[in-house]
């Protein structure tokens, strides 16, 4: 994989873990500067019907706060879209874990960063410790 000079990466972070900070990690191992996204609760609430454990802003301090993360920025309806955050942001590359990788709607949005001279680049889902798993023990001793 190339080295690239600005590099986004977006996400929930809810209950952050290990494979949060591994996707940061490695998104700075390939860029000079990293910017991190993070969903707001609302746009969480609309794509995956619940709304975060952690609320946006101390998520965002805590993005904030990580040694990889150049600038976090809140993902609003303005610049969910890939496309839109490249217009905001004017990333060289997109991160993201490889469990969309495979998505039409994904391939497309590589397609669409590929004409405007960006990438959109995968690594491998972290085995192991997920969101899914934290809300479950959460659920369970509730």
């Amino acid at each position: 994989m190339e080295h690239y000079k600005i590099g986004y990466v977006a996400g929930v972070f809810d209950l952050f873990h290990i494979g949060h900070l591994n996707l940061i990690r490695r998104a700075k191992e390939h860029c000079d500067y990293l910017i991190a996204g993070v969903l707001e609760d609302e746009l969480v609430q609309r794509f995956k019907n619940k709304l975060p454990y952690i609320p946006f802003e101390e998520r965002l301090q805590i993005v904030e706060a990580i040694k990889y993360v150049d600038k976090a920025v809140k993902v609003d309806i303005t610049n969910i879209d890939k496309m839109d955050a490249w217009r905001a942001f004017h990333f060289d590359c997109f991160f993201s874990g490889d469990d969309w990788k495979d998505s039409p709607s994904w391939i497309q949005d590589q397609i669409n960063l590929r004409a405007v001279g960006a990438d959109l680049q995968y690594f491998s889902y972290t085995k192991g410790t997920s969101s899914t798993q934290l809300r479950e023990a959460i659920n369970r001793h509730e």
